[in-house]
């Protein structure tokens, strides 16, 4: 598959306008998606050839959840909560352990595939408090506002650790630790909330930026795309996934998320607070908040909160900023693999160290 694409003639084109542009770019990408098909196909070394570096940013919504959000899930389970989480969230390391660490103590963790799975289990289980520990970016928020839109249980609740993505790029740019000469959007948050959001990000930063889809060519015309604006001069917002994404997103699912959500300052892993980057529930919601319903509970996690920092020796933080790769960390692939992970980026499969395992491992 990787030289059927290879020996396309719309790959070889690309890379042959790639080469003729004589480029020395940084560009970066904030999706786990994106991360996968670089690395899977070799592409992060073809564009290197020409000239063109692709660094993986904040775009793992597993490996930006912090350690004191993971404590607050795991907490509320040993506190007798059932404690629902996607798959790859469950065994992210915390102080006092992973919530999967907190199912082996005898905890009722589960591992749902969506948030309707969630809502069925208290449904079936009325007697029991559902905590649905919801993680994800734009793509997974509307999701999460559909089911407290409809008809939810009353022993149903939300720890949200959901995040914007178009806030954390301009947090990036601000920090200015790396510099960035393009980025590529990811698709499926563009899906959501459209093209447009990232125009302010342009005109304010004077940064290129092209929404690209996920297949190797996507990729690669999405690089040609950006390469030509850098070369030309031009700041501007494309869109190479066209077929999927419009300038005004899903204006339904917008809908949902603002009656459903606040917009609020949150922490991210391996950055600081970065304003209005985080959803929180809404004043109308609070009965389904679980950090408002089981305040109590807690009371004395919020009072400790300084002390849930990163994994010692964990460089999670770093890559997740897009300043160094995987292999730069003195963990991977030693003390910190899939098997037993020090940090949430061995963990996620959007995560960029699980997948240079995966690929690249020597």
């Amino acid at each position: 598959m990787l030289f059927r694409f290879r020996d396309s003639g719309v790959a070889k084109k690309i890379v042959e306008r790639l080469k003729e542009m004589n480029l020395d770019i940084r560009v970066m990408h904030v999706c786990g998606t994106h991360q996968d098909t670089l690395v899977r196909f070799g592409l992060d070394e073809l564009f290197s050839s020409v000239g063109v570096e692709v660094r993986q940013g904040p775009g793992c919504p597993v490996c930006v959840t912090t350690p004191f959000e993971i404590a607050q899930a795991t907490t509320l389970a040993r506190c007798g909560k059932t404690v629902v989480t996607f798959g790859d969230m469950a065994p992210v390391p915390s102080v006092g352990g992973s919530l999967l660490d907190a199912r082996a103590e005898g905890c009722d963790v589960r591992i749902v595939y969506s948030v309707e799975e969630a809502v069925k289990v208290a449904k079936r289980e009325p007697q029991r408090d559902v905590v649905f520990f919801a993680v994800g970016f734009e793509t997974t928020a509307p999701t999460t506002a559909a089911a407290l839109l409809s008809e939810t249980p009353p022993n149903f609740y939300v720890l949200s650790a959901h995040r914007l993505i178009p806030p954390a790029m301009e947090a990036l740019l601000r920090l200015g630790e790396l510099r960035i000469d393009g980025f590529i959007n990811p698709g499926h948050v563009s899906t959501i909330i459209g093209t447009t959001p990232y125009e302010r990000i342009s005109a304010k930063y004077r940064v290129p930026q092209v929404v690209a889809g996920f297949e190797p060519l996507d990729m690669m015309m999405g690089i040609y795309m950006l390469a030509r604006q850098i070369k030309e001069g031009r700041c501007e917002v494309e869109n190479e996934y066209s077929r999927v994404v419009r300038a005004d997103g899903n204006v339904k699912a917008q809908n949902m998320m603002r009656e459903v959500f606040s917009v609020v300052d949150t922490k991210w892993r391996g950055l600081p607070e970065i304003p209005e980057s985080g959803l929180s529930l809404r004043r109308s919601f609070e009965e389904h908040d679980a950090s408002k319903a089981f305040e109590d509970e807690l009371k004395e996690l919020l009072e400790r909160k300084a002390e849930f920092k990163e994994p010692t020796g964990c460089r999670c933080g770093e890559i997740l900023r897009g300043l160094i790769y995987p292999e730069e960390c003195p963990l991977f692939a030693k003390r910190c693999t899939p098997e037993s992970p020090v940090g949430p980026c061995m963990v996620s499969r959007e995560g960029s160290c699980n997948i240079f395992y995966k690929y690249r491992r020597k």
